[in-house]
């Protein structure tokens, strides 16, 4: 078996809180974060999940504002994306929980890997910009507070990474990536600890685009929009946020005497070799990815204990994960639930996120049940769905992600002790 890795720092900005107390506390009572969509395109985007206290709407960073418990340097935000300051404000609470100060970062064992899909928001307005005012005129900031890479660059440099930094761009599947590769980075003796961040805008322009597919929610109530499972469902509702999560070896962790929350165990993926942006009828390459990932955990399926599932509310794709885990896990019923129905889909932000949903259930004990579900359907009434959040420990979680172009990547924890 594979060396695993310690989590031992989390840090979170979502729809439902920017704290471990308050996501945790949601996760145990089922409180979703989505709200009616009030913004530009509000006649197809009904309902997301809102970022309360974070104010990063504008395209002038001048008029950014966020909670008082985060300390931001102002001169810094203004060359960000605006995902970058949820960025921010979670790896203040990861490194703060990892009991990391900014110097231990330094010294070159220490790497960083993001996933974000950039700020459509931005790059619209540079653009924008650049046609209606001469293509002489280009912003100085106009490429890294837009592109892809964005986070990775400003967080590297703000962090003084001198390690391994590297962005991850798989759609749905970015943040899984990221977290499976920073494994590999530990275990391959690279890096003695891992930074892993994912963080998405939440604005019009990177909703929108997903009309055009009709992967939206045409739901206005938040109650019902997001339903993972249930025969109703109809697409998947939007959000942002950001995620922070520390890996340690051993070893580092060892010598620093920091509290586990989890253990990494293991990753896998494969593709569906199938379509650009449907996942294949049958689950093929999620199946894949879960026996890729058991196996190189060590783990049989009848050891899991909890199935974060990566189902965003859309008919095919949650209909295709449910027929996966049946093959998987055909002779034990594990408990499945989708949290999507409470925070809404952060899309590349969404498998480090649900990982580190993970972590929290296996180091606080419950299971996290599924919100909003009516009535499954046909598929989705076969796997165990519990309604209710359960007082129960869950030794083994796995964790979904499926992304655009059948990329299916799953990874495995364990409690920490």
């Amino acid at each position: 078996m594979n060396t695993s890795a310690f989590i031992t720092g989390l840090g979170l900005v979502t729809s439902i809180g920017h704290s471990r107390n308050a996501v945790s506390q949601a996760l145990r009572t089922l409180t979703h974060g989505l709200a009616p969509w009030e913004g530009a395109g509000s006649g197809a985007i009904k309902v997301a999940g809102m970022l309360r206290g974070f104010d990063v709407g504008s395209t002038n960073p001048a008029a950014w504002s966020w909670p008082a418990e985060f300390h931001l340097d102002k001169a810094a935000v203004r060359l960000m994306p605006p995902h970058g300051v949820y960025a921010m404000a979670a790896v203040q609470q990861a490194l703060a929980e990892a009991q990391l100060a900014a110097e231990d970062l330094r010294d070159g064992t220490t790497g960083l890997y993001c996933a974000s899909a950039g700020s459509a928001r931005l790059l619209h307005h540079q653009l924008s910009n650049l046609e209606a005012r001469g293509w002489e005129r280009a912003h100085p900031h106009g490429v890294i507070s837009s592109v892809a890479g964005a986070l990775n660059f400003h967080l590297a440099y703000l962090l003084g990474i001198r390690g391994a930094s590297c962005g991850f761009v798989s759609a749905c599947s970015s943040g899984s990536h990221a977290l499976g590769f920073a494994l590999d980075e530990i275990r391959l003796g690279r890096q003695e600890r891992m930074l892993v961040v994912a963080a998405e805008d939440l604005t019009a322009e990177s909703a929108l685009p997903f009309t055009g597919m009709g992967a939206l929610s045409r739901s206005g109530d938040p109650r019902l929009a997001s339903r993972p499972f249930d025969q109703e469902r109809d697409g998947f509702v939007p959000t942002g946020g950001a995620v922070a999560l520390v890996l340690e070896s051993a070893a580092s962790a060892g010598r620093r005497g920091a509290r586990a929350l989890a253990r990494m165990l293991g990753w896998g993926q494969a593709c569906d070799g199938h379509h650009v942006a449907l996942p294949h009828p049958e689950g093929r390459g999620l199946v894949d990815a879960i026996h890729r990932a058991l196996r190189d955990a060590g783990i049989d399926p009848q050891a899991v204990g909890y199935v974060n599932a990566h189902a965003t509310s859309t008919p095919a794709g949650d209909r295709a994960e449910a027929r996966a885990l049946l093959q998987v896990f055909a002779t034990h019923p594990v408990p499945v639930s989708s949290t999507k129905a409470l925070t809404g889909h952060g899309l590349s932000l969404a498998g480090a996120l649900e990982a580190a949903f993970c972590v929290l259930a296996l180091d606080e004990g419950f299971i996290p049940g599924q919100a909003h579900l009516i009535e499954p359907d046909a598929d989705s009434a076969r796997l165990n769905l519990p309604r209710t959040t359960r007082c129960e420990q869950p030794h083994i979680a796995v964790n979904n992600s499926c992304g655009f172009g059948g990329s299916n990547v799953v990874h495995v924890f364990a409690t920490a002790r």
